[in-house]
């Protein structure tokens, strides 16, 4: 089951469309005027909005080039890919206007990168195994992929055709698990027979299986951020369960579990609020964030229970505390449009990005010193961001991605020779 790059066949398939391929399917797209516009609208615009053109941070002539690579192979095409090139590099060439602020500190990270070989698959959501092997997620190609960090092989395997898997997370077992963002599924992979196991959603409103997590008891909690709801799946049984928010557009999103009780926790990217999930009942119990923008992608639980968030309609980090509810937040260094969203908490460290910014900036926060210290994040030669999951390693480290340009990423805390 092992998938071949398709990298030619893509470059194909795109090519043979740009004669055919109106602007934007007939929208402006607000691109400057220019040559080699009518190629960009028609090869870049047939997967993604012009938006993260007109929004980028700019790139040289090489820089484009590099881009471009991580999602099409136009070596077959070196016409075609130098005309879109010189377009892009002479009317988005390198700017500040999204820039983060960089915070300087005197903790010292490495940054480890792999490039997944199917190009345009927007390659997401790592987490490591028990072995020290690293799965993913490619969500726009409908695959998975698996990367051993010693010797650099990745292989990657097939989906059911429209899964569009979102979320990857193992079993005690070792088994793969991945949420069909796109065809109402779960689904397994076991990485000894290469089987995969599917398992529909049993209500019809239930659309779009988002984030997941297993509890100790080796359930599955999910959420479903367009459906607006949560569920829980028994691998033992099969059975699916559902609940549903009762406030619209609450759009359900990261989901951990409580190390004290148990029970999921999720957050709401839709407004302000983070939701604890009884175990037993599903009785779902909401507590408001501060801010009238207040929006909340992702969250993660430190050793005792206290929970950290990210406030991402209003650039904040937050601390919530189930024992008082007391609630804190602290302003992102980028400021209130830095947009955070992954996060993770390790070894009482908390971890997390400004998705907004140009360069993605990773960001670390100490709740002993209330510090921030931060660095942007690399994706080869050029910095595209954007992380939308991290979690922890074996070693005290994380696993990140830039989904923009098809990276995994290994990040290691480097201890220095004074605290050795």
């Amino acid at each position: 089951m092992l998938r071949a790059s398709n990298a030619h066949l893509l470059t194909a398939t795109v090519l043979a469309m740009v004669p055919v391929l109106a602007p934007a399917q007939g929208k402006p797209s607000g691109l400057p005027e220019g040559p080699g516009k009518d190629r960009v609208e028609a090869m870049c615009l047939a997967c993604h909005q012009s938006r993260e053109i007109l929004n980028s941070s700019g790139y040289t002539r090489e820089g484009w080039r590099e881009i471009i690579g991580t999602m099409i192979d136009l070596s077959g095409a070196p016409e075609v890919r130098d005309s879109i090139t010189q377009y892009l590099a002479t009317n988005f060439p390198p700017n500040t206007k999204r820039a983060p602020k960089l915070i300087a500190g005197s903790e010292r990270i490495m940054f480890k990168e792999w490039m997944t070989p199917t190009l345009g698959s927007r390659s997401r959501d790592p987490i490591q195994a028990a072995d020290g092997t690293i799965w993913y997620a490619g969500q726009w190609t409908d695959l998975i992929g698996r990367i051993n960090p010693k010797t650099g092989e990745i292989k990657e395997y097939p989906l059911p055709a429209k899964a569009k898997p979102h979320t990857v997370t193992l079993d005690a077992r070792g088994n793969v698990w991945y949420m069909g963002n796109g065809n109402a599924t779960i689904g397994y992979f076991d990485p000894k027979t290469e089987k995969i196991t599917e398992y529909k959603m049993p209500d019809p409103a239930a659309k779009d299986p988002h984030s997941a997590i297993f509890d100790a008891k080796g359930i599955l909690w999910f959420t479903m951020q367009v459906s607006n709801g949560v569920g829980r799946l028994d691998p033992a049984t099969g059975e699916i369960k559902v609940v549903f928010m009762t406030t619209r557009n609450s759009r359900p999103y990261g989901i951990k579990i409580s190390p004290v009780d148990g029970a999921p926790w999720f957050a709401c990217n839709g407004r302000g609020c983070i939701v604890r999930v009884d175990p037993a009942t599903m009785a779902l119990t909401e507590v408001k964030v501060p801010g009238e923008a207040a929006t909340v992608r992702r969250l993660d639980f430190d050793r005792d229970g206290t929970i950290w968030y990210v406030n991402s309609g209003e650039g904040r980090l937050g601390r919530y505390s189930p024992k008082t509810g007391e609630i804190k937040e602290w302003p992102s260094p980028s400021g209130p449009k830095s947009h955070p969203y992954a996060i993770a908490v390790v070894n009482g460290i908390v971890w997390y990005n400004e998705s907004y910014q140009r360069p993605d900036a990773l960001v670390r926060f100490d709740p002993q010193t209330e510090t921030f210290q931060s660095w942007p994040i690399p994706s080869g030669g050029v910095h595209a961001g954007i992380i939308r999951h991290m979690r922890p390693t074996r070693d005290g480290g994380l696993v990140i991605h830039q989904s923009s340009t098809n990276r995994i990423i290994l990040v290691t805390p480097v201890r220095s020779t004074a605290s050795r």
